[in-house]
């Protein structure tokens, strides 16, 4: 027989219910919704499968969650800005378009590194990636 996860009474079942449906961030309603059905007794195997989770990461949530309370629940990446800056302004960037709609130097076609290059140019980096290039 499976043994039931134990939850700290940190919040009663209802309460957990309520922020599972109220909160609007999809990470953080997740887990929430994980907390949730562990409170109802489902095992961590059933509640990590029925919110779509892998199971060590919900035993996690589930550890955490006892030890820390609500601020184990929180998403701690919202917020946050994306690591990557942009390479060109806007102007560059209307440059590069007007660029893209003729062929390049070498009469072929344009691809990623061909781009890259072409930014590296004109922003005086030494070292543009070719990936860069496509995004």
């Amino acid at each position: 027989m499976t043994r039931k996860a134990q939850l700290e009474p940190h919040f009663s079942s209802s309460e957990l219910k309520t922020r599972y449906l109220a909160t609007l961030d999809k990470v953080e309603r997740r887990r929430w919704h994980l907390i949730w059905l562990v409170s109802q007794k489902w095992t961590i195997k059933q509640a990590a499968s029925a919110v779509g989770i892998n199971y060590d990461y919900a035993l996690e949530i589930v550890k955490n969650y006892n030890e820390q309370g609500e601020g184990a629940i929180q998403n701690r990446h919202k917020g946050k800005k994306p690591r990557k800056k942009a390479l060109l302004d806007e102007k560059q960037l209307e440059e590069l378009k007007e660029c893209l709609k003729k062929p390049p130097a070498d009469r072929g076609i344009w691809t990623g590194p061909k781009v890259a290059a072409w930014i590296a140019e004109k922003t005086g980096t030494e070292k543009v990636w070719p990936q860069r290039g496509w995004e």
